[in-house]
């Protein structure tokens, strides 16, 4: 073999062993968003190869990676488990969440263009009306939820900055852990699209102290509501 194609070969093989890193992380974290795992549910390196169909050498590597991120923990004798939803979680998961969307919201309110807003309202509006109007069905609560994360997500991507937007995503899988063990959408669509509404009202005002305040009233508000159930 030609001397100089041994490092190509090695770089390539380099390169697929961090695809399928990369491919093993994000299939863990998909399945943890669509609630294929339970909080706090023990499973084996062999099940996460089942449920991913990916190599066991990747799910291997990308453990130490999900433990860092409290997405998992090993548990000796027992296997690794999926975080656990506690009251730490809770409070440690929205107190991080309030710090980063009070400052997002800021700069989208100073920086969103009147088409984006209006764009906010008009989906947040006709949710609303279809669910003032009867039972939503499953896929209308998804799309519901859908809106709701849609939302947050757009205030961290106002702040341009890839290291915050990395950081929220992981607590924005504990937070849905959260959601799927304490409280979800299902029956509560009304109420979070008018308190979205009362966000989106703050933005439309232009005054980042305004839409501030309502954003961490909201963020409050669920809060206190997964504290409490």
């Amino acid at each position: 073999m030609d001397a100089e194609a041994e490092p190509e070969l090695a770089k390539g093989r380099g390169g697929d062993a961090l695809k399928l890193r990369e491919r093993a992380y994000e299939s863990i974290i998909e399945k943890l968003i669509a609630r294929d795992f339970s909080p706090g549910e023990f499973v084996s390196q062999r099940q996460l190869v089942a449920r991913t169909g990916l190599p066991l050498g990747a799910i291997r590597e990308i453990i130490p990676r999900l433990e860092s991120e409290g997405l998992l923990v090993t548990v000796p004798q027992r296997g690794i488990q999926i975080a656990h939803v506690d009251l730490n979680l809770i409070r440690e998961a929205f107190q991080f969440r309030l710090f980063l969307e009070k400052e997002a919201i800021g700069v989208f309110t100073a920086q969103a263009s009147d088409a984006a807003i209006a764009a906010l309202r008009a989906e947040h509006e006709a949710m609303l009306a279809l669910a003032l109007s009867r039972t939503l069905t499953k896929d209308e609560e998804a799309e519901a939820q859908a809106i709701d994360w849609r939302l947050h997500d757009m205030f961290i991507d106002a702040l341009g900055n890839s290291i915050i937007s990395m950081a929220y995503r992981v607590n924005s899988v504990k937070l849905r852990l959260i959601h799927q063990e304490r409280y979800r959408i299902d029956g509560r669509v009304v109420p979070v699209m008018r308190e979205h509404l009362q966000v989106i009202a703050a933005i439309e005002s232009r005054d980042p102290a305004r839409a501030t305040q309502a954003i961490a009233d909201h963020i409050d508000n669920a809060r206190r509501l997964a504290l409490t159930v």
